[in-house]
């Protein structure tokens, strides 16, 4: 069974930096896509960034310059560097692994449903 563990994330003020980082255990293939994800109170789950195990990223747009993600694949850990927060990114922040799609890794929403394993979730709270 697949389980990922999430830590960090916290408060901070706009403009300031936090990191997340999700441990993966359990039976995964070598391809396994692991993906950051977020949601935020009344809005729909947003897809943040992901990283194929080739080291190719993918951020949304909302994100990019600003966040930077890293995958140990000795380590099974998936890091998010969060810098120049705004309180448009509090979200509770989630991880999520699954098989690729077509050969890559996604995060927009029709491919979400791939990631078959999900972390327990972390809150990041962005005050003005």
């Amino acid at each position: 069974q697949v389980q990922l563990a999430q830590s960090g994330g916290g408060s901070v003020q706009a403009g300031g930096s936090l990191s997340l980082s999700c441990s993966v255990s359990g039976d995964t293939s070598t391809d396994t896509c692991i993906g950051w994800f977020r949601q935020a109170p009344g809005k729909e789950r947003e897809g943040v960034a992901t990283m194929t195990v080739d080291h190719i990223p993918k951020y949304a747009d909302s994100v990019k310059g600003r966040f930077a993600i890293s995958r140990d694949n000795g380590k099974r850990t998936l890091s998010l560097q969060m810098n120049s927060l705004s309180p448009e990114d509090t979200a509770m922040y989630y991880c999520a692994a699954g098989p690729p799609y077509g050969g890559s890794c996604h995060i927009a929403e029709p491919f979400q449903s791939v990631y078959q394993y999900w972390g327990q979730g972390t809150q990041v709270t962005v005050s003005s």
